[in-house]
């Protein structure tokens, strides 16, 4: 009898093993335990970020929230890139300059200096940009770190780029500042935007004017950089490798709960996230784009979005229309490419797409799984623009051209992959459990005030 006893213990010892050899060959397990991390699926730590200077990070938060940087001293990064709005305006395209109040919330003005086009493009969300391995910004990627001018960056200003920038993030900052749509203004309206009609570097130096002129400000700046003893000494690139240092630091996000499962925590995810996880390193192909700790490969795709908006025109072309990185490059192949997003904190950051053409993560992720489809299906009701009379009725009129809707059509770097409606709800799952903690109202938040004195969104 305890032979037999023995032999059975040993069969069904065999049969557990057996089970559990199973259920590791296929990266599952019992509720509870974890069922692998998929590969691809890389975490991130600290040592993915760049260091940053304190003092001028905190100095960079009340520049980033001061309206004093914009032509008419009325509009700040921080209007459409705000706190409470996980770093966005949550708005399929922003009302820039001329606009009034934050996110859904925001509208515009009409007689003298009404707003005369949405923004071409979403406001992109600022997590994780201090990354190390971020070296291309901007949805079309003009902003990025290349000599091919002999000051490290190749951008819009080309050899007028000061020198001295710190990071790309300085060097981008400096471009919102500038733009007549976003904080410049038209020419008609103040002298930062009239100079910019000469020279793209004409209108910094009257910006920076205006910041030396604020005894608080030259106290922030002397503290905050050994080249500064008093405010003439203040330059443009003080103001934007500040901004540089604050949007590097401050939205850093490394603690979700897929962090949390690719750290040891099997119940860090619901049995749904974990199946929209192994979709999304597997069948799914979801991971051949948005791969890496950060959830991009960081390069340029043709998605067909569906179009819409004054788009980012070029100055010979007539109509609304946004060609994507071959503005930039003046490759053909680069048509209506841009540039893949980072994937976390996603969940807050709607609409999606470069234009927002998506205010939700099922309607984008159906459209990467047949692009065609979406776009001949995709409806007006699917974005998220604050009504304007005056701008209302050209924000589809792209689709009326039927030359350029075929274009879209025929620049397409994806193709469909067929699944079942319970996994796409279980890659939505996972998409939410990238959502970090601490980096949602980010590191040291929107101020109260600013040394200006003007209002702060």
């Amino acid at each position: 009898m305890a032979v037999n006893w023995l032999n059975r213990a040993s069969a069904a010892f065999c049969i557990w093993a057996v089970h559990l050899a199973i259920l590791i060959a296929a990266g599952a397990s019992s509720a509870g335990e974890p069922f692998g991390v998929p590969a691809g699926a890389v975490p991130v730590s600290e040592d993915d970020f760049n260091p940053f200077d304190e003092a001028q990070a905190e100095l960079g938060r009340l520049l980033f929230y001061d309206p004093l940087l914009s032509g008419n001293r009325n509009i700040s990064c921080g209007t459409c890139h705000h706190h409470t709005l996980a770093g966005t305006d949550r708005l399929s395209l922003g009302l820039g300059e001329g606009g009034n109040g934050v996110g859904a919330d925001r509208g515009a003005s009409d007689g003298i200096g009404r707003i005369k086009r949405r923004m071409p493009r979403n406001s992109p969300a600022l997590f994780n940009l201090g990354a190390r391995e971020v070296a291309t910004l901007f949805h079309d990627g003009r902003v990025s770190a290349d000599d091919t001018y002999g000051n490290e960056f190749n951008t819009p200003a080309e050899e007028y780029l000061p020198d001295g920038l710190s990071s790309i993030l300085a060097a981008q900052a400096l471009f919102p500042l500038v733009g007549e749509v976003e904080m410049a203004g038209a020419p008609e309206e103040n002298e930062v935007a009239a100079f910019l009609t000469e020279r793209i570097d004409y209108g910094w130096p009257l910006i920076v004017e205006r910041v030396r002129g604020v005894p608080e400000y030259e106290d922030l700046f002397a503290a905050a950089f050994e080249s500064v003893s008093s405010a003439k000494d203040i330059g443009i690139v003080h103001v934007a490798n500040a901004i540089g240092e604050f949007v590097g630091s401050e939205w850093r996000s490394h603690d979700s709960p897929f962090d949390s499962y690719m750290s040891g925590d099997g119940d860090a995810l619901s049995p749904e996230q974990i199946d929209g996880m192994n979709l999304f390193f597997g069948k799914a192909g979801c991971s051949s784009c948005h791969g890496g700790p950060f959830l991009t490969d960081q390069e340029f795709y043709a998605l067909a979005l569906p179009p819409l908006g004054p788009g980012r025109t070029r100055r010979f072309d007539l109509h609304a229309r946004d060609v994507g990185r071959l503005a930039e490059t003046d490759r053909i192949e680069d048509a209506y490419r841009f540039r893949t997003p980072s994937l976390r904190n996603v969940a807050l950051t709607a609409p999606y797409g470069h234009n927002g053409a998506y205010s939700d993560l099922r309607g984008v992720i159906e459209h990467h799984l047949d692009p065609l489809g979406s776009l001949d299906s995709w409806r007006r009701g699917q974005v998220d623009l604050p009504s304007v009379p005056w701008l209302d009725e050209l924000d589809f009129i792209v689709h009326e051209d039927r030359l350029e809707m075929e274009r879209y059509r025929n620049f397409l770097d994806i193709r469909p992959v067929p699944l079942e409606n319970g996994e796409i709800d279980a890659i939505v799952a996972f998409m939410h459990a990238l959502t970090g903690r601490a980096s949602v109202n980010g590191r040291l938040g929107r101020p109260e005030r600013v040394p200006s004195g003007l209002p702060v969104d």
